[in-house]
């Protein structure tokens, strides 16, 4: 192949020769717009020459997530940031936190960023100003991938099939309580999240399609993965219900599940959860929890950044769209 030349990388580009002249050799005076641009085409080129230091950075992905105190987004961010670490100094992601009970102020954000994007990764409630906000960003022509849930099916997403997590929670269940009449109950965040619906609904199906005739799908709490909520929520359930035999616990809290479900016989509750953590393992050791449906953050943060990278020109190899494969973890595989 031919060396590339100044020419290619402004052809590429759409500009003039003297502007990737002044953007390659640092001497201001450009747009940030321009010179990402011109920065992008270089390296879909394979130009080969060091960038100069002021255009560290001017690459910029902004990841938008929640609840940073909880398990799961904690193993999601920390993820980013060892990929941030891996990059070429021309690109940056910047993580910014949502309050996820604010829809208007999570659409503000994901609308009117602090700093210019080149790309917005976002795990977006499923709220109408959210969608919209999203929907909005994605039509100025930047690269907007959706991680963990997918309110707008229009658009990319990386992350778990949630149906078919709900689906094999109900299959475990089912198959493992076959010798066993009794009701079954579920717990999720809200209705806030498509995934959680999806869970519920993945769950609820496989019941009424395969489930056992002796089984009962009684109830869905919302506890919005708030360890008090849960507490009130599931011990209410058990004592209006002394038949209850199965908990699905679809959103991110455990703790309070555990709380209430310790001070029972673990043989009677069969729980399933999510998330793979130091508290989930120690549940499955005490034979509290029976299965853990781990969603692989690192895998899904891995993923969305090469999406992103691909859909900027920044990365040739090709990035699976299929779901992330979730891990069902048992005592016995810990």
């Amino acid at each position: 192949m031919a060396k590339r030349t100044l020419k290619d990388v402004a052809s590429e580009a759409g500009v003039g020769t003297a502007t990737v002249e002044r953007v390659l050799n640092g001497r201001g005076g450009v747009r940030p717009e321009t010179v990402e641009k011109v920065l992008r085409a270089a390296r879909r080129l394979g130009y080969g020459r060091t960038l100069p230091e002021p255009h560290r950075g001017v690459i910029r992905i902004e990841v938008i997530l929640v609840r940073p105190e909880t398990s799961f987004y904690s193993r999601m961010n920390e993820a980013f940031e060892r990929i941030a670490a891996s990059l070429d100094h021309s690109i940056t992601v910047h993580r910014t936190f949502a309050r996820e009970n604010d829809p208007a102020d999570f659409a503000r954000i994901v609308a009117n960023p602090k700093l210019r994007r080149s790309a917005l990764i976002v795990v977006a409630p499923d709220h109408p100003d959210v969608v919209e906000s999203v929907r909005k960003a994605a039509s100025r022509g930047i690269p907007v991938v959706q991680i963990m849930t997918r309110p707008a099916p229009e658009l990319p997403y990386v992350g778990i099939d949630n149906y078919a997590a709900g689906r094999t929670a109900a299959h475990y269940m089912s198959q493992m309580l076959s010798a066993r009449a009794g009701a079954l109950v579920a717990l999720c965040h809200s209705s806030a999240y498509e995934n959680h619906k999806e869970r519920i609904r993945g769950f609820s199906t496989y019941l009424a399609e395969r489930g056992n005739s002796a089984h009962r799908f009684t109830e869905v709490m919302f506890d919005r993965d708030d360890e008090h909520d849960a507490m009130e929520l599931l011990g209410n359930a058990l004592a209006r219900d002394q038949e209850i035999i199965g908990v699905y616990s679809a959103g991110g809290d455990n703790k309070g599940v555990a709380k209430v479900l310790s001070g029972r016989a673990t043989d009677r509750i069969f729980w399933v959860g999510h998330e793979l953590t130091d508290q989930t393992r120690r549940y499955l050791r005490q034979r509290l929890m029976a299965i853990v449906l781990d969603q692989a953050p690192e895998i899904q943060a891995r993923r969305s950044i090469d999406l992103t990278l691909k859909s900027l020109g920044l990365m040739d190899v090709e990035v699976s769209t299929e779901p992330v494969r979730f891990l069902t973890v048992t005592s016995e595989n810990l």
